[in-house]
């Protein structure tokens, strides 16, 4: 037990340093504490934008579903996650190019400026905000199940001690701070989840051994019906086209695209993204799946936690520590995010309606972000569903919002009308 506590110590601490090392000044402009100054390059975007993406729903929801459904559920994460990719040139590109020419900082704030709709931009940011909550509470809710399954923590103190943590640095450091710690989070999240699934395939005699005592066992694991027989390739192909349409909806991301260096980063991102995402997604799948072996009887929420406790199980305290990390960082590196993007949306959207000045809102946008913390630890408390069945809902949600993203981009004759009613038939 101490070593476990000593692991994670260790990486709590590294998170905060590095995100207080890389602060901005406690007084500083909207571009600098949300945006970096505009000047993020490659290999730092990149980072932010795939850790910010690979939440707790990567380890742990992804994880669940492997358990519950197979290998079915790979092509849905891998390659569907990968073609969203084409929206970073697709939006991405013109996003940059409008936020920069117009010193736009938030999404809704580039709906004003293309429709001249006040009405449209709040709705638009209303949206992103009340459906983002959900996905924001899985994060502190993933937490919990981490740290009450590795170190015996009650749920409820587990989400409260990471979302603290998170509140530290993203509230002091801004961007800057968010994406050196999202980097640090990425890269560590990617070589534990690869270790965690080589010491699951180990024990059970190698990859290839595993999965054939998988395939005796659990057949359906490998048929693309899935586990639970609902994968057809309707839904297989349902489910790329929402994450086409909903994951460059994300605000965490939206806003990405405005603090990028130049066109050519973005560029870069669009091309190195998918092989990301196919590397990384296939790890927790696999190690669902193998699961099964160790714990074949879960059903529901309890699959969600099939990391934990297979590591839990089969290794030894440091290794189900360092592992248990990655979920952590996963998680980590999207809610930091969530929280600056929505703080911004509210201070420079929401809050000039009260008669607050959006270039002043810095300890306001602070104060918004204790708040959509406290909002997310509700919702965490008492868990209405799965991690995935959760995720959906935001998705499903965001996904309305793309069409007005879009049209307004590249339509020469536009109607903040037609906008409105298609985010509300939504």
């Amino acid at each position: 037990m101490i070593t476990k506590i000593t692991v994670l110590a260790v990486y709590f601490l590294s998170v905060l340093c590095i995100g207080l090392v890389a602060r901005t000044r406690w007084k500083s402009t909207p571009e600098t504490y949300f945006l970096a100054d505009r000047k993020l390059g490659t290999v730092i975007l990149l980072g932010t934008m795939v850790a910010t993406n690979f939440s707790a729903f990567t380890v742990f929801g992804t994880s669940g579903a492997g358990y519950r459904d197979g290998y079915a559920f790979f092509p849905i994460m891998g390659f569907g996650t990968g073609f969203m990719a084409l929206t970073f040139w697709i939006l991405g590109r013109k996003i940059w190019q409008v936020g920069k020419s117009r010193g736009i900082v938030t999404p809704p704030e580039l709906i004003r400026e293309l429709y001249q709709s006040p009405f449209l931009a709040v709705l638009f940011a209303l949206v992103m905000i009340l459906f983002t909550i959900p996905y924001l509470a899985l994060q502190p809710m993933a937490a919990g199940y981490a740290l009450e399954e590795l170190v015996g923590l009650p749920y409820l103190y587990g989400c409260m001690l990471v979302t603290a943590i998170i509140l530290v640095y993203t509230l002091r450091g801004g961007l800057r701070a968010v994406a050196w710690t999202d980097m640090f989070q990425g890269l560590l999240m990617f070589f534990l989840l690869l270790a965690a699934l080589i010491i699951v395939a180990r024990f059970h005699g190698g990859f290839i051994a595993a999965n054939q005592k998988v395939l005796a066992s659990f057949p359906e694991l490998f048929s693309r019906p899935g586990g639970q027989g609902k994968y057809t390739c309707g839904i297989w192909f349902s489910y790329i086209l929402l994450w086409f349409l909903c994951d460059p909806m994300f605000p965490q991301l939206f806003q990405r695209f405005f603090s990028a260096g130049n066109e050519k980063v973005l560029t870069r991102i669009m091309l190195l993204y998918p092989l990301v995402c196919t590397v990384v997604f296939i790890l927790p799948i696999s190690v669902g799946v193998l699961g099964r072996l160790s714990f074949p009887d879960l059903a529901g929420r309890q699959a969600d936690r099939i990391l934990p406790m297979v590591l839990t199980l089969i290794s030894g305290d440091f290794m189900a520590a360092l592992v248990m990390a990655a979920g952590l960082a996963a998680l980590m590196s999207t809610m930091d995010s969530q929280l600056l993007t929505l703080s911004s949306i509210f201070t420079r959207d929401i809050l000039p309606l009260a008669g607050g000045n959006k270039n002043r809102g810095s300890a306001a946008g602070r104060i918004f972000v204790i708040f959509l913390s406290l909002a997310g630890l509700a919702l965490a408390w008492k868990p209405p569903s799965t991690i995935l069945q959760i995720a959906t809902q935001t998705f499903t949600g965001l996904a309305v919002l793309f069409p007005t993203v879009v049209f307004g981009l590249y339509l020469k004759k536009i109607f903040p009308l037609a906008a409105i009613l298609s985010i509300f038939a939504g």
